[in-house]
C-alpha cells in the first residue's frame, strides 16, 4: 500500500513524476510493462520508485486515483438526474467503460478498488451510495453487496478486454447483468 506520511518536497516531485510517468506508460504499453520503463520514464532510479510504491498494483492505484475521482464526481452530481436503476446502470457502464483504458487494467481491478487511494474510496462510496438507493426502491436484491458488483465490474471489464469490444458490447453485457438472460 502507498506511504501516506507527508513527504519532503524532493520526495513529492519524485512521487508525482512517478504516477504521470506510469499513467503515460500504462496508456501506451498496458500495466504489465516493466517497472524499469516507469522509473525511466520519470527520471528516476527504481529504488525510488519502490520506496513510494512496493508493489505494481500500488503504482497503478495511484496511477488510476484521479480518474477514479473523476468518475465519483460525476456521479456525486448526477445521482438525481436518473432514477436509481438507471443511475446504478451508468455506473456500472461507465466503469466498465474507463477500466478498459489500460490493457490489463480488468485483472487487477478488484486489488485496485481495495488499494484505499482517495480515488479507490470515491467511487466505493459514490457506488454504494447507488446500490443503496436502488436496493430502497426495490429495483435491486436486498443480498447484492458492493463487492458483488465489483465482481461483476470486473467480469465484464475482462470479457470486454480480451474480444477488444466496443462500447456497444458493454452496454450488451451490462444489459445482461441487469435484466437477466431470460426472456420475457
Amino acid at each position: 500500500m502507498e506511504q501516506k506520511t507527508k513527504l519532503r518536497a524532493d520526495a513529492q516531485q519524485n512521487r508525482e513524476r512517478i504516477i504521470a510517468a506510469a499513467e503515460e506508460v500504462f496508456m501506451e504499453q498496458g500495466n504489465a510493462t516493466s517497472l524499469e520503463a516507469v522509473a525511466k520514464r520519470a527520471g528516476v532510479g527504481i529504488g525510488t520508485l519502490y520506496r513510494r510504491f512496493a508493489t505494481r498494483d500500488a503504482l497503478l492505484a495511484a496511477a488510476y486515483s484521479d480518474r477514479l475521482l473523476a468518475i465519483a464526481q460525476t456521479f456525486r452530481e448526477g445521482m438525481g438526474q436518473l432514477d436509481a436503476r438507471s443511475a446504478l446502470r451508468a455506473y456500472v457502464e461507465d466503469m466498465v467503460t474507463h477500466i478498459n483504458i489500460y490493457e490489463g487494467l480488468a485483472a487487477s481491478i478488484g486489488m485496485v478498488l481495495q488499494s484505499g487511494t482517495p480515488g479507490c474510496q470515491a467511487v466505493g462510496e459514490v457506488g454504494a451510495i447507488l446500490l443503496g438507493r436502488a436496493q430502497q426502491c426495490g429495483a435491486v436484491r436486498a443480498d447484492v453487496a458492493y463487492t458483488d458488483l465489483v465482481y461483476i465490474i470486473t467480469a465484464i471489464s475482462l470479457a470486454i478486454e480480451q474480444e477488444r469490444a466496443s462500447p456497444a458490447r458493454i452496454a450488451h453485457l451490462v444489459s445482461i447483468f441487469f435484466e437477466g438472460v431470460y426472456s420475457k
